[in-house]
């Protein structure tokens, strides 16, 4: 994971690769490398030493080309699928690519013919029942079936990760309460008000238009609920 630590110490791109370096030599088994942008946390802004993403790059390749042996993969999670296809063509061989970007997930996981992402998306967790049919479809070569079940769900996977995008859990959270995961919509730090009612409004039509309500009688009751503790009329 990319550390707020190392973010608010380093004082240059050296200092990155040693930390890097270090950590990584001492690993017995490969991991996942976790580049979170500063729109999943302020904190992180400049992260391995340059606010220019594209400079950024350089460092983090760097890194894994040093590591290749204990690195698996990297997950990039900058919301930005061009970004995502340059480090992707310029990881070392065997290294993979983990896709982290929650608004261009089909085209990324389907690939270019000669590169493709693999999936590690928060969104996975409110689109599961479309996002294992997707995945069991490309698996068996139905490409149209996996882009046919996918696409409906980007609008609403954009909608919950839009800008503050770091407020997404409220969204992922909220879904789970419709869908009768959890038994309540409360969460830490008050975190449940972080979206506003209009939002949660548009979130629950977006799920209803991408097929994502597992009980729709359930989720429109618990929504009546939400709008009338707001003062809005069923």
């Amino acid at each position: 994971m990319a550390s707020r630590a190392l973010g608010a110490c380093a004082r240059s791109p050296d200092d990155y690769a040693r930390v890097y370096d270090r950590i990584l030599s001492q690993l017995r088994e490969p991991c996942i490398i976790h580049w979170l942008g500063e729109m999943f946390d302020p904190a992180l802004e400049g992260y391995f030493g340059h606010r220019d993403h594209m400079a950024a790059m350089d460092v983090c390749v760097g890194i894994i080309e040093a590591n290749a042996s204990k690195v698996d993969g990297i997950k990039l999670s900058l919301l930005d699928k061009d970004k995502e296809i340059a480090l992707r063509a310029r990881l070392p061989e065997g290294v993979r690519m983990y896709t982290g970007d929650d608004f261009n997930y089909p085209e990324l996981i389907a690939g270019d013919g000669r590169r493709h992402s693999d999936a590690l998306l928060g969104i996975f967790d409110p689109i599961a029942p479309a996002a294992s049919a997707a995945l069991t479809a490309l698996a068996e070569g139905r490409l149209a079936e996996f882009h046919d079940v996918l696409e409906p769900t980007v609008p609403f996977s954009r909608h919950v990760f839009k800008a503050p995008t770091r407020f997404y859990k409220t969204g992922v959270v909220f879904m789970a309460w419709l869908n009768g995961h959890q038994d309540h919509f409360v969460m830490v730090g008050g975190q449940q008000s972080a979206r506003s009612l209009v939002h949660l409004a548009e979130l629950f039509r977006l799920a209803d238009a991408a097929g994502l309500l597992r009980e729709p009688e359930l989720a429109i009751a618990r929504m009546r609920r939400v709008m009338a503790v707001h003062g809005v009329a069923s």
